[in-house]
């Protein structure tokens, strides 16, 4: 029985997603599983073994045409087959059908929403916002959801641009700080400019204690104006995650 002759530059695959990537006026191709490129991209996914069906650069998966290692060296600069999988899963285009792409879009779309429904109140009665209102928002907006971003990402991006459109502020942190020490009162100038209001303000002798609202992201920057002051000493307790009412939710 004569054998069947399968050139050593092609390998065959099947259900794969292809992930795309044109440099140097040539194109490299690599297969990865289905669903596994975004869940990398978003830092869920951190095997690599899993995202990648072959450690193989191609020019062609569909043709299994694999990539010569001179072409690699010329235009990646290397011919270690990761190394350049790496560069094109994290520059290429994933290559996906018209339906499968508006099915991720989709997913992406309700993830956003969900994320800003979790994140923001209505600033007028600090009650959540249903998704259902989030979504409609995001589409007068006319958000149009991306691959290449992280959905945490595109939320927080999307958040200033609906309240043109909405009344709508991220959730406020309640924080407590206390603070002893000569310079106390300078501690307290520094920390009463940034943060959105002062509760509490409480003289113990020495001692001042303050519950304070803030907006999440200037948490790290009042952490480091505590530590910057000679002198004083500085804690702070973090008592509520998000300022939120409860009771039902704002509908319109």
């Amino acid at each position: 029985m004569s054998k069947i002759f399968t050139p050593t530059n092609q390998i065959r695959l099947t259900n794969v997603a292809v992930v795309r990537l044109k440099k140097g006026g040539s194109r490299f191709e690599i297969a990865c599983y289905k669903n596994k490129v975004l869940s990398w991209r978003n830092k869920l996914e951190k095997d690599i073994d899993e995202v990648l069906q072959t450690h193989t650069v191609f020019v062609n998966v569909s043709k299994g045409q694999v990539a010569k290692k001179e072409e690699l060296v010329k235009i990646f600069g290397t011919d270690d087959q990761t190394k350049v999988c790496l560069e094109i899963l994290e520059k290429g285009e994933l290559q996906i059908s018209d339906k499968e792409r508006a099915a991720q879009m989709e997913a992406v779309f309700k993830e956003v929403s969900t994320i800003i429904a979790e994140k923001c109140v209505n600033p007028e009665n600090k009650r959540p916002y249903p998704t259902s209102i989030i979504s409609k928002a995001l589409k007068d907006v006319h958000f149009s959801a991306k691959q290449n971003k992280s959905a945490k990402q595109q939320a927080l991006e999307m958040i200033p641009k609906l309240q043109t459109v909405i009344p709508i502020e991220r959730a406020q942190m309640r924080v407590k700080v206390t603070m002893s020490g000569k310079e106390a009162n300078k501690l307290k100038e520094k920390l009463v400019k940034i943060v959105t209001k002062v509760e509490e303000e409480n003289w113990d002798s020495f001692e001042l204690t303050m519950i304070i609202l803030i907006n999440p992201g200037v948490y790290r920057e009042i952490e480091e104006i505590c530590n910057s002051v000679k002198g004083t000493t500085c804690t702070m307790e973090l008592l509520n995650l998000k300022e939120v009412t409860q009771g039902e939710e704002f509908i319109e």
